[in-house]
């Protein structure tokens, strides 16, 4: 791809922008915010510069709301050959440029699973999507050029492409992706009202289950308005599990022992489908999940000594798969659990203890 146009400069539009640049093409940019636009042309995105003859490829990334309005402005502009999308729901763009009249066989529904807590083309990235899964939406009607054309896009990203019907795509992101940020919303909320002293408390359980609660709130309104239904039902059966909990957590306090017992057994029950559930996410985007080995390590708070350890791990000869970071709340230190592959593990803890690295 030599040419591109990216219409929304913010998070996902600039690392769009970013990558095809690294990739050689040529990008134009626009926003309605012209300051975000020269902020991302600063960044090196790309040229605010409009494009002299229509570009290959759009990339819309707008709100869901308004994708089918910009492709129905973009296609009557002539500005670009072919169009796609970035937006987390895709449903309802699709039917609304429709009901536009826009041409559907020159537009193909995309969806980058990536992202971050930061908005913004400061936060962009050119490895945002590296390794991601990318969902595309095709129908009958997407033309051959435009799904290579977009197919291109993914690639230069680095990103893996996967084919989903739209509906079904808007279900899947409601159950990994909407419902688990209502979650973690809910229970963030939750901190609002507890006392100062509690809140210190917090340790890297409840940091990781809140941590995506600290998005943008005007984004994530897009975002559930266009999906809402989908995640009021997610979220409806949700509902019944916590009734279920509560009841088993109360039995646990009855004087009876009978109800008692049967409280503890549904609360295992829960827990066990829990690790269960877990066990089919992969550590890695578009990777079937894969046993790893954690060795942890305790480092100091002092700049540089992060690197200094991952260096010693790529002079053991071992890769990290995942990594996880505990900050003490009473000493200037932390631990770091690194996911290593499976018989590695040991090799590592001894080159790492060789090396002066303290284990926990």
């Amino acid at each position: 791809m030599k040419t591109a146009l990216v219409i929304g400069t913010g998070l996902m539009g600039t690392s769009v922008a970013l990558a095809l640049r690294a990739h050689g093409a040529t990008v134009h940019l626009r926003d309605t915010d012209s300051g975000a636009a020269r902020t991302a042309a600063s960044l090196g995105a790309g040229t605010v510069v409009p494009p002299e003859e229509p570009v290959e490829l759009a990339v819309l990334a707008v709100p869901p709301a308004l994708v089918a309005e910009v492709l129905s402005d973009v296609q009557a502009e002539g500005v670009a050959r072919h169009c796609t999308d970035v937006a987390g729901v895709k449903a309802g763009p699709r039917q609304d440029a429709l009901a536009l009249d826009c041409d559907t066989a020159r537009y193909l529904g995309g969806h980058p699973m990536a992202g971050g807590e930061r908005s913004g083309p400061l936060a962009a990235r050119a490895d945002l999507f590296e390794g991601c899964t990318w969902v595309l939406t095709p129908t009958a009607d997407t033309g051959t050029d435009t799904l290579n054309t977009v197919l291109e896009l993914v690639s230069a990203c680095r990103a893996v492409p996967v084919v989903m019907a739209a509906d079904a795509h808007d279900r899947a992101v409601g159950l990994v992706s909407h419902v688990p940020h209502v979650v973690a919303s809910l229970v963030a909320a939750l901190l609002t009202r507890a006392e100062e002293r509690e809140v210190r408390l917090a340790g890297p359980g409840v940091r990781d289950l809140t941590r995506i609660a600290g998005a943008d709130p005007r984004l994530w309104v897009d975002i559930l308005s266009a999906n809402s239904l989908v995640v009021a039902d997610l979220l409806e059966s949700l509902s019944a599990g916590l009734e279920d909990a509560v009841g088993g957590l109360r039995a646990m306090a009855a004087t009876d022992e009978a109800k008692r017992g049967q409280g503890v057994r549904d609360i295992e029950e829960l827990l066990r489908k829990g690790v269960a559930g877990r066990a089919r996410i992969s550590g890695k985007h578009g990777v079937h999940p894969t046993p790893y080995e954690t060795v942890t390590i305790q480092i100091g708070d002092q700049p540089g000594e992060l690197a200094r350890l991952f260096t010693d791990v790529g002079r053991a000869g071992v890769n990290i798969e995942d990594v996880h970071l505990e900050h003490s709340t009473v000493q200037p230190t932390g631990l770091v659990r690194l996911s290593v592959a499976q018989g590695t593990a040991v090799g590592l803890e001894e080159s790492l203890g060789a090396r002066g690295w303290r284990q926990r």
